[in-house]
């Protein structure tokens, strides 16, 4: 089965916790501190294999967690970071973040990485925290939680050929007659409903990859049909085979054909119509073609080369490839990145609110819910088991104003506030 888009979770590996712990050496008075930190928790990182050709592996793992750090020791002995977690994806990858929509990598060359989830650093031990007011603190940290997301995964085929058109114009038989593929063919629409990828070689020696991608219909690039999962594809190839039933047996105009394709590949993205289009009038062999091939050129406005054959007989397919390879040669490869450089560079100066390090709710019941992200890392990073750190938390959430901002919502003594899914008693 041939997977091109699907969901995954990943999450980067917490860091070790940081240890308190003191010296405890025999002629050594007051030996002081010796917790070490914990190691850094892993990254969850992408690379591509060339060896892949689909998501399929994605379809049965879909949560990817790395492993965590290694807890500080005594002795001050840190602890170990862990190894990063590799993931092999095909080339030709897209990762988006799933909430945000926003590209986080695009995976094209064997070998390339991408840090998909960074893992968290490690907490510090007591010994970072020892100061001439406090020489021997019990106070350390807990590891940072590593980031987590969903991500949605997108395969765009690396080819340099792609073929485009109606359903049952031949697109399946000439990537069977041309390569070593073995698409399914058959007299009825749709038949193709995953992508086949073909090695094609000249009779001169050179080679290139063909695409036969799913038939397109109007209204492709909204969904309709099988368009909007597949025109994906598209985007990658250096040339784009057009390819159109001349014989007009469907009782389809071949000229709309034409034109109702195009218009797809423009409404999907416009720098499709940048790129090379060569036409193939099909079905030569079939007892109208001649005459709808002669008014087809006489209505072509465009400025494309169109080679008549039959993919059934093999008439003129050598021209074409011949044809084919040549705009393949003298096009450079897909743009990675949709913008190109200008070559001129503005420093643009945008004003954007500063993002609250916090914010404050109330609940129904009365509780005051204190919530943000930096919080709660805080929180998370925070060993409440001993004294000094509970105090030391405390200390930093005055620091960011949350006393103030509970007392401006109108908080008092004995007034319950929530972070997270933990409760405390606000003491004014």
């Amino acid at each position: 089965m041939f997977i091109d888009q699907v969901k995954v979770y990943t999450k980067g590996g917490d860091g070790g916790n940081g240890m308190v712990a003191f010296r405890r050496e025999k002629y050594v008075p007051k030996g002081g501190p010796a917790g070490g930190d914990g190691g850094h928790g892993a990254d969850v990182i992408f690379e591509v294999d060339e060896g892949l050709r689909t998501l399929m592996d994605f379809r049965y793992q879909r949560h990817f967690k790395a492993p965590r750090g290694e807890h500080g020791m005594s002795k001050n002995q840190h602890g170990r970071n862990a190894e990063d977690m590799v993931v092999k994806v095909p080339p030709g990858t897209v990762v988006k973040d799933d909430d945000t929509g926003e590209t986080i990598a695009d995976l094209v060359q064997h070998g390339q990485r991408a840090v998909i989830t960074k893992g968290g650093r490690g907490g510090r031990g007591n010994s970072r925290f020892a100061t001439p007011a406090n020489p021997a603190p019990e106070l350390s940290e807990k590891g940072e939680p590593g980031q987590e997301r969903y991500i949605v995964m997108e395969l765009k085929l690396l080819a340099d050929v792609g073929l485009v058109g109606f359903p049952s114009v031949g697109k399946s038989t000439l990537l069977s007659v041309v390569s070593a593929a073995k698409p399914k063919i058959a007299s009825y629409h749709f038949t193709t409903i995953v992508p086949n990828l073909g090695m094609v070689e000249t009779g001169d020696g050179r080679s290139f990859v063909m695409a036969d991608l799913p038939g397109l219909i109007e209204g492709a690039h909204e969904g309709v049909g099988l368009g909007h999962q597949f025109l994906r594809h598209i985007e990658r190839t250096r040339v784009i085979v057009h390819v159109i039933d001349m014989s007009g047996m469907e009782g389809r105009d071949p000229y709309e054909d034409y034109l109702t394709i195009n218009e797809e590949l423009k409404q999907y993205n416009l720098r499709l119509t940048e790129r090379p289009q060569i036409i193939v009038a099909n079905k030569m062999d079939m007892p109208d073609s001649e005459e709808n091939l002669k008014i087809f050129k006489e209505k072509l406005q465009e400025d494309y080369p169109v080679f008549p054959i039959s993919a059934v007989t093999r008439q003129g397919l050598s021209e074409l490839l011949y044809a084919v390879a040549d705009k393949v040669e003298t096009t450079s490869e897909f743009p990675i990145h949709e913008e190109e450089e200008t070559g001129i560079h503005r420093v643009v100066y945008k004003h954007e609110e500063e993002e609250r390090e916090f914010e404050i709710t109330r609940d129904p019941d009365g509780t005051f819910v204190v919530s943000g992200a930096k919080i709660e890392r805080l929180f998370k990073m925070t060993d409440f088991s001993r004294e000094d750190s509970t105090r030391r938390f405390a200390r930093q959430l005055r620091s960011y104003g949350v006393d103030e901002a509970l007392r401006e919502r109108g908080a008092e003594n004995g007034d319950t506030i929530r972070l997270l899914k933990y409760e405390f008693e606000f003491v004014d």
